[in-house]
């Protein structure tokens, strides 16, 4: 297996247009935003708008790992307590007859060592996941492409969207059992209707490694969270979130992940700036380097989970200098996402803060 790469900046290339595409896309998600917010009356987020559930974890840093795997926040062994937000990409609190790929976002808490320069949160670090290795574009323009798409559907025709999530979902299926599969199918509303607490998530974007590079991963280890890989769920309004709170609240025993790290050992092979290339296992596999585990609590709990949802946020952004986000998608998530923030704090009247703690 290679030495692991060790980051340099010229391995990140902005486009010449890259400035002008991020402005499009703040632009867009902050309509988007306000569409949602005109006709609610309450602002959300601008992506991963719909919450599936909001609980508390420990994340645990693992003894004796490699010289190449002790870096940044994984350099010592240690505790930390954190967050699990799992939701759905669209902008809109849509009907889970709609069904789109799922997201986890994990904020761990009380977080010391030097910062990402201009970040806002100062003691955690954030990682941002959905259940598909690679991203569904290459950069921000067709990011951009596609989301000028979705904008114009934005609080329209649900029964639509929802019979057409159906038909997504037979041609899915069908192209899983030969073998195949869409990302952009799922992304479409094709995602199979299976429970959340059963996937494995993905950064799909690269990020520092201490002086590497590195994309993560988050893995069920538990036979409690194995058992449900692949369980069916409903499609009713709110089928993910009650999957989801019946499975935390009655746990038997600790639900556990593995967060797990994959090195990049062939920057041809693993692209920095096209995040739609699978960095290849056998090339770099994940490796553990810490455990998450959930105790039985409420995996949702009505209108406290969403006054807490109101309250904080979660970025890529937010972030040890170790683990900087890196490439396209990245420096335009940070742009675009800050203004999301914004946008929902004025509306909502509600200040977002990073959580002291639990």
């Amino acid at each position: 297996m290679n030495a692991p790469v060790e980051y340099r900046p010229d391995l990140e290339t902005p486009s010449v247009s890259e400035q002008e595409t991020i402005r499009s896309l703040e632009s867009l998600f902050v309509d988007m935003a306000m569409t949602v917010a005109e006709k609610e009356g309450h602002a959300h987020r601008a992506v991963h708008a719909k919450g599936q559930g909001l609980f508390t974890a420990r994340l645990t840093v693992f003894n004796d790992l490699p010289e190449e795997l002790r870096q940044g926040l994984f350099a010592e062994p240690g505790q930390y307590a954190a967050y699990i937000r799992l939701s759905s990409p669209p902008a809109e609190q849509l009907s889970d007859a709609v069904s789109t790929p799922r997201a986890l976002a994990l904020k761990v808490l009380g977080v010391s060592g030097e910062r990402v320069e201009g970040g806002d949160e100062k003691h955690s670090q954030d990682f941002l996941m959905v259940n598909g290795p690679s991203f569904t574009t290459p950069g921000p323009d067709g990011f951009l492409r596609n989301f000028r798409v979705l904008a114009t559907t934005t609080e329209k025709a649900p029964r639509a969207k929802a019979a057409l999530s159906k038909v997504l979902r037979g041609v899915e299926n069908t192209l899983e059992k030969i073998g195949g599969g869409s990302g952009s199918i799922k992304q479409m509303g094709g995602q199979p209707q299976i429970h959340p607490l059963g996937e494995t998530f993905f950064s799909q974007v690269p990020f520092l490694y201490g002086r590497y590079i590195a994309k993560f991963s988050l893995a069920p280890v538990s036979r409690n969270l194995i058992e449900l890989d692949g369980q069916a769920v409903g499609d009713s309004q709110d089928a993910q979130r009650e999957a989801v709170h019946h499975s935390i609240s009655t746990l038997a025993s600790p639900a556990e992940w593995e967060l797990r790290v994959q090195l990049c050992r062939d920057v041809e092979k693993m692209p920095l700036e096209d995040a739609s290339v699978e960095w290849s296992e056998s090339i770099s596999p994940f490796v553990a380097v810490a455990r998450v585990v959930v105790e039985r609590q409420a995996g949702w709990d009505g209108e406290k989970s969403l006054q807490l949802e109101d309250r904080i946020a979660f970025s890529p952004w937010h972030a040890l200098a170790a683990h900087r986000p890196l490439g396209a998608i990245n420096r335009a998530r940070r742009i675009v996402m800050a203004a999301s923030r914004r946008f929902r704090s004025e509306f909502n009247r509600c200040p977002i803060h990073e959580p002291a703690g639990l």
